[in-house]
């Protein structure tokens, strides 16, 4: 065979079998919440770059969900190509060879890449959208990827095979295509290939987080208690699970003397505790609206961690959830009353987006320790670190008193005469596990503080909503403050040697114009 042909017959075979390969993982993923290089290649590369890295490249892109889109379309780019030199390369070997068994192609094509994503993935493959247990899930995935790969082998070597098959004479008369009409065939099988993966991409992205990633909760409709469909939401995933629950099981495993496992009727038949807490996440800024709160029924972590009794040594708990997220806090937090294992969101299931079927709550913690889709509670010793701790977040993820604005907006300009008869001032404080006992606002840049009312004082785990009636004497611009003291009498500061890796401290302020 010339190499030339051999050339272009292994690189049309090997595009092809790059497109079915990435058909089959999107097949598997729709149909059996399979978890693909495509999604979770992305979350285990992530915990290399460091957050600040991180940061800037998101920021780059055009913030995290153009940076998801484009981790899933570099990964499908990468795949088609890898098949074409792959099938490049297989050609120009076989040039000289009519025949290669599948004991080599299966190695090369199968073994080798299911090896290669057993050293690099295995962190990562216990992923199951649809709610498996970690070691099912991590079978299942295995299996999975097994048979995308086999299909790419198999479209590879049958599709070469064809293209390069001699043609055979009967009557002097041509039986098979020459090579030309046999690529235009399965050119054509490849364009219809690859509108299909293009329809079932469509549709994944109609399942995607892009609609709701970062939605945030601020404003003047906000109220003491958000709407679970207002409730902010932020996830790292492209695909949020989708949880049956008839596969679920909470497991509780580690540096415990007896392991425990509970199937969703289980633990709800637990004696159960309803809580207002409000969540808010590391990232949240001065003035947005990565916060909100509710109320929530569920069951003591420590009832479920006591029932597996810990072993000595045991320092942590590290949480998984079905996403393949994990994340650690100290081993006395989870035993806390107030840290709870959760179903019910306002009185109504969790919705998905929120973890069903139960999720974590860690009063007084950033968000990113309120794991959701929660799957396995292990005991661990001090040393364990979770998904964002790899990636160097922390080393604090205690919620750090805060307060802001939420209304009048910044830059809002007032007449005087409608500013006498009262401007209404308002906004939230949070102190995370600690109450509010206080809010004060400055109108001159903190030079003099007012006492705000708080219209809604909350509880030590939760939010307080305040308010101000404020009736500038004359025309002027004005800097607004605002600053919040906790349950325990601490002052809201400005913390300048704080990491921004452990959330933002500082002051919420904003500029009103009354004019004349």
């Amino acid at each position: 065979m010339h190499r030339p042909r051999a050339i272009a017959a292994g690189l049309l075979a090997g595009t092809l079998a790059g497109v079915v390969l990435t058909v089959v993982m999107l097949l598997l993923a729709w149909l059996f919440g399979v978890a693909t290089p495509l999604a979770i290649f992305g979350d285990r590369l992530s915990v290399f770059i460091p957050a600040d890295t991180f940061l800037s490249l998101m920021g780059r892109v055009g913030g995290y969900n153009h940076m998801k889109q484009l981790g899933v379309g570099s990964v499908i780019f990468g795949q088609v190509l890898v098949g074409a030199l792959g099938g490049m390369v297989y050609g120009l070997v076989t040039r000289h060879r009519r025949y290669i068994g599948f004991g080599v192609t299966g190695t090369i094509f199968l073994l080798l890449p299911l090896a290669a994503v057993l050293v690099f993935l295995w962190p990562v493959l216990g992923t199951h959208y649809f709610g498996l247990p970690i070691r099912r899930a991590t079978a299942v995935t295995l299996l999975g990827l097994a048979a995308a790969f086999a299909a790419f082998e198999r479209t590879l070597i049958l599709t070469f095979r064809f293209l390069t098959r001699p043609k055979m004479q009967i009557n002097n008369q041509e039986f098979s295509p020459s090579i030309g009409r046999r690529a235009m065939l399965f050119g054509g099988l490849g364009i219809l290939l690859a509108g299909g993966a293009a329809g079932l991409l469509r549709k994944l992205y109609g399942l995607a987080t892009f609609s709701y990633d970062g939605i945030q909760y601020k404003g003047r409709t906000v109220q003491p208690i958000t709407p679970n469909d207002q409730f902010y939401c932020v996830t790292k995933n492209v695909v949020d699970p989708h949880v049956n629950p008839s596969f679920w099981r909470l497991e509780i495993t580690g540096l415990v003397k007896t392991r425990q496992t509970y199937r969703l009727d289980r633990l709800k038949a637990l004696p159960a505790v309803m809580q207002e807490t409000t969540l808010m996440c590391i990232s949240n800024g001065l003035d947005a609206g990565l916060m909100s709160n509710a109320v929530w029924k569920g069951v003591p972590m420590g009832a479920l961690l006591n029932a597996a009794t810990p072993l000595p040594g045991a320092a942590k708990v590290r949480l998984h959830g079905v996403d393949n997220y994990t994340d650690t806090f100290p081993l006395e937090k989870a035993m806390d009353p107030t840290t709870l294992v959760v179903y019910e969101m306002n009185g109504e299931p969790l919705p998905h987006r929120h973890g069903y079927p139960a999720r974590a709550i860690v009063p007084g913690y950033f968000g990113e320790k309120h794991v959701k889709w929660i799957t396995r509670i292990e005991v661990a010793d001090a040393n364990a670190k979770g998904f964002y701790e790899t990636q160097g977040w922390g080393p604090d993820f205690i919620v750090p008193t805060r307060s802001r604005f939420d209304q009048p907006d910044h830059e809002s300009t007032f007449n005087i005469a409608m500013a006498r008869n009262g401007i209404r001032v308002d906004g939230v404080a949070f102190g995370g596990d600690r109450g509010i006992s206080r809010v004060e606002v400055s109108f001159d840049d903190g030079e003099n503080w007012q006492e705000a009312k708080l219209d809604y004082p909350g509880t030590k785990l939760t939010w307080a909503l305040w308010s101000y009636d404020w009736r500038p004497e004359a025309p002027d611009d004005y800097t607004l403050v605002v600053h919040a003291v906790d349950g325990e009498g601490e002052v809201q500061e400005w913390d300048e040697d704080r990491p921004f890796k452990s959330g933002t401290t500082g002051f919420h302020k904003i500029v009103v114009h009354v004019s004349g």
